[in-house]
């Protein structure tokens, strides 16, 4: 998954990124992480439908504010893909995605969760919680297959939750900000005026989308890979129901699962961060196997210094598409821009993209100081990098 593969002992995902990070060349100055347990939802929440795939109890990790923080609120949606068909949701069960019986029982908190000043400037003494993600649809799924045995029930962890953390002090918040990495950085688009909507019109309240700027884009068969499997997904867990009506009422569920045409009719302000060239996009939606049928693309999108000039003009066109749909957040001057011409997918998480000494910068920005800028009005954000290869701060991801 990256340049540093010792890691490879670490006994759960979150551990050997952050391990990835603390022994990379780019992450000299990381500390030992904070360790964040595990809370499982009371079992009244099942009773209102929130259960995983599996019908176990939704979870999610705390981490109390302190001091200036004390009433600020930040919730960060966990990734990890979604499941398409219902073997894959079958499967799901069997892992952390799909079952808080497998769940970490302790997660690090870094980046954006980190409780340290000076690894996470704008919220470290705040309230961070991230949000569990066992249902597979970004937290939209709604119903079951009771053959199966198998829960679609994404909205309702997503509501639950949210009636947990605010009897647990998150009402009283002063400002909150709602973020999310990959499929919860759609979610956190997806959510994002639900969220503004459970606070009173005086608490300042904003959404961060990490890496979930995914694009119905044309593949390099000149199919469309990820508007196949999102329509599995949309259909199979009934995302339609939860969908914004804004949008589904003129185009279909599956269109209306992309940010494309979501982030333009978000009410509250948004934050998008996104790589030019994210890397899952670039393999798992670009230039999957099922798409390069002749092999013609594995090395490129294993490690983009090997990418021919037709392949480099392609993920160019991919740019051009990204930089069109952010154009639609630029419209408005409460949200926020940082995308970079990176080789990633997902800075936020990881202390060294998201602050440290040698973090990826548009202009002398950090990630983090970017963010922080825009979350409390200091300036207007709008970092658009240069193309590939001109940005010499990135960290890039490389596959084996």
């Amino acid at each position: 998954m990256s340049e540093k593969m010792s890691c490879s002992a670490a006994k759960s995902l979150a551990l050997f990124l952050w391990c990835i990070c603390a022994t990379s060349s780019f992450g000299t100055n990381v500390t030992e992480p904070l360790m964040v347990p595990l809370t499982i939802l009371p079992a009244s929440a099942a009773s209102k439908g929130a259960v995983c795939l599996d019908g176990t109890l939704p979870a999610y990790h705390l981490h109390r504010g302190n001091g200036s923080g004390i009433n600020s609120w930040l919730i960060h949606l966990e990734g990890g893909g979604w499941c398409y068909t219902m073997n894959d949701c079958i499967f799901r069960k069997t892992t952390r995605r799909g079952s808080s019986k497998y769940m970490e029982k302790q997660l690090p908190f870094t980046g954006i969760l980190s409780e340290k000043a000076n690894e996470n400037p704008a919220f470290f003494n705040w309230n961070r919680v991230k949000i569990r993600y066992c249902d597979g649809a970004s937290f939209k799924g709604h119903g079951q297959n009771e053959t199966a045995g198998t829960y679609f029930r994404g909205q309702q962890i997503w509501l639950a939750v949210i009636d947990e953390l605010m009897s647990k002090g998150m009402k009283d918040a002063d400002q909150a900000l709602l973020s999310g990495c990959s499929a919860g950085g759609l979610a956190s688009i997806l959510h994002c005026d639900e969220f503004r909507g459970v606070f009173p019109t005086k608490t300042r309240v904003k959404c961060l989308s990490d890496a979930g700027l995914f694009l119905d884009a044309t593949d390099v068969s000149g199919g469309h890979t990820l508007r196949n499997l999102f329509k599995g997904a949309v259909q199979l867990q009934d995302v339609a129901k939860n969908l914004p009506e804004s949008c589904t009422s003129h185009l279909d569920p599956t269109s209306c699962f992309f940010p494309q045409n979501l982030v333009a009719e978000v009410k509250a302000p948004l934050f998008l961060l996104n790589a030019a060239y994210d890397t899952w996009q670039v393999r798992s939606s670009l230039a999957p196997s099922t798409a390069d049928h002749d092999g013609s693309w594995k090395l490129c999108k294993n490690n983009h210094s090997q990418c021919n000039p037709s392949q480099v003009e392609f993920l160019q066109d991919f740019r051009t598409q990204m930089l069109d749909v952010t154009s639609k957040v630029q419209m408005s001057s409460q949200n926020g821009l940082f995308i970079n011409s990176c080789f990633v997918h997902c800075q936020s998480e990881l202390q060294d993209t998201w602050f440290a000494d040698d973090s990826p910068r548009i202009g002398n920005k950090k990630i983090a100081e970017a963010v922080g800028d825009w979350f409390f009005d200091r300036e207007r954000v709008e970092a658009t990098d240069c193309a590939y290869p001109c940005d010499k701060t990135c960290h890039h991801l490389y596959f084996k």
